[in-house]
């Protein structure tokens, strides 16, 4: 039986910070070092100031804006400060919670005092600066650095085809699991549209929102001059903006620490314990597209976790990047439908700072737990995902302690994925004939909006998978169709003329 948390081994969140930089001259923004010092100077006001002076551990969000030399030399400069222990994150999108989980664990095994998490974006200030034939007068460095941790991990034969961004990538994951749970496209659209809806009145209210108003369902799903369509069945406001300047930083420490400082408990958000895991990098090498038993996983550690301490998951903050993943996580967490999936305002109407969302909705979660009545018993689960629905990170909060220590990201949660994992159909390349069947599918669309051709992901006789292109109005119109799913449908494979097999569905 684990042995009690003491104050001092407890760690509390105490201060968050955040930015959002949109000067009248676009091209004069912030660089992300500067942004990331001004979110931290912030947290550590929010906790009535001194915990800059006493950081002893520094995590960064992994970032793309700006190509720094040592980007944690640069920000330490800044600060004037240069944490014993600091890192900088590889990509992903859970980052932000998996390196708050870490800093957590680091306080209660003694190892830290003060931690801090931050990370920021400048995309918005870039792009207009190239816009105008100017780099912005940062700190030395290259525009679109290399991603630490990056690069495509698709197949070549999904590279060919346009499969390997997120854009294209997360709509196989949208059809497959509409068809899987008995829904016409219309209905899964519709479904889509409330739902982002939601994350959009959130938005609203949200001063850091880089767009600060509300949309209706109809406003998001429809297309038009404004709200071209991304990849089907994705409209750009059901989508991850990235196109932002934002930074947040939060600050942990422990119980005892935070009682030392004279910072009053009814401020204080107890970190009660988090799990992580992931599904194989490369989506052609996944059993399914209809369920990921990796989040499956995390999410119901997360539930145990909150169990434990006899608690709900009644505050959530469900990543957004597109609207299928908060649809899975909504129906293995057994939520309603008109469930409130953000205390933040989500990636489309928030704003998308790449790897940097979660610290966001770490703050906004920190905001409305503090400013719940009704006495200090509320609980909040953060839940954090990157790469390609690839890895998931949980982190349950609480606005009363824990009766159990935090300790770091339990192995045995992934180790139960790989029980449950179904084997994965080989690949086959190079088939340019024969029958097969669609097993998920989406089409990519040009700038004006016009479809450039469709991917369809398929099932041989024997079982293998395989991928080719589709094209034609009548094959694309058959992709499209709201009324009727074509997941299942059986089509002739033929020759691209390119190395590439295309895909017709039969009438």
């Amino acid at each position: 039986m684990p042995i009690a948390p003491t104050p001092e081994t407890m760690p509390v969140i105490v201060g968050i910070g955040e930015i959002t930089d949109r000067p009248a001259e676009p091209h004069l923004g912030l660089e992300p070092v500067r942004l990331m010092a001004v979110a931290l100077r912030r947290a550590d006001e929010d906790a009535g100031g001194g915990l800059l002076a006493r950081l002893d551990s520094l995590a960064v969000v992994n970032q793309a804006t700006w190509g720094y030399d040592d980007i944690l030399r640069t920000l330490g400069e800044t600060l004037g400060r240069a944490p014993a222990h600091a890192v900088y994150g590889p990509v992903g999108g859970e980052s932000p919670i998996r390196f708050l989980h870490e800093a957590a664990a680091r306080i209660t095994a003694g190892e830290s005092r003060v931690a801090a998490v931050c990370g920021a974006e400048a995309q918005h200030t870039l792009t207009h600066a190239q816009k105008l034939g100017l780099l912005p007068a940062w700190t030395p460095g290259v525009p679109f650095p290399p991603r630490k941790g990056g690069g495509s991990y698709s197949h070549p034969l999904a590279q060919n085809l346009g499969a390997m961004r997120p854009l294209a990538v997360y709509p196989l994951y949208e059809n497959a699991t509409a068809a899987a749970w008995g829904q016409t496209p219309r209905e899964a659209l519709a479904e889509s549209g409330e739902l982002w809806s939601r994350y959009a009145a959130v938005a609203a209210t949200n001063p850091h929102a880089w767009l600060g108003k509300p949309y209706t369902a109809e406003e998001i799903v429809t297309p038009s001059a404004s709200n071209r369509r991304i990849a089907w069945p994705y409209t750009k406001l059901m989508v991850a903006n990235p196109n932002v300047n934002q930074a947040a930083a939060i600050f942990l420490t422990s119980l005892a620490e935070a009682r030392s400082m004279g910072i009053a408990e009814e401020r204080l958000i107890f970190v009660w314990g988090g799990a992580a895991a992931s599904e194989p990098r490369d989506f052609v090498q996944r059993g399914r597209y209809d369920r990921s038993h990796a989040q499956e996983a995390v999410l119901r550690e997360a539930q145990r976790i909150a169990e434990r301490e006899a608690a709900s998951l009644d505050v959530i903050e469900l990543y957004s990047c597109c609207p299928v993943v908060p649809k899975m996580t909504r129906r293995i967490l057994d939520l309603p439908r008109d469930a409130v999936p953000t205390t933040t305002g989500g990636l489309t109407f928030f704003g998308a700072p790449l790897n940097d969302y979660m610290a966001h909705a770490t703050c906004g979660m920190v905001r409305h737990l503090r400013g719940l009545a009704g006495g200090r018993d509320h609980t909040g689960l953060l839940y954090g995902q990157g790469g390609f629905v690839t890895t998931h990170h949980a982190l349950v909060v609480g606005t009363r302690p824990p009766s159990a220590p935090v300790t770091a990201a339990d192995e045995a949660v992934q180790a139960e994925v790989e029980r449950r994992r179904e084997p994965v159909p080989p690949l086959r390349e190079g088939v340019f004939g024969g029958a097969a069947v669609l097993e998920t599918h989406t089409v990519l669309y040009d700038r004006e909006g016009h479809p450039e051709h469709g991917i369809a992901v398929l099932r041989l006789g024997d079982g293998a998978r395989t991928l080719a292109r589709v094209r034609g109005d009548e094959a694309i119109a058959a992709l499209t169709d709201l009324e009727r799913s074509p997941i299942g449908t059986t089509g002739e494979l033929g020759d691209g003329g390119d190395g590439i097999a295309v895909w017709r569905p039969v009438a």
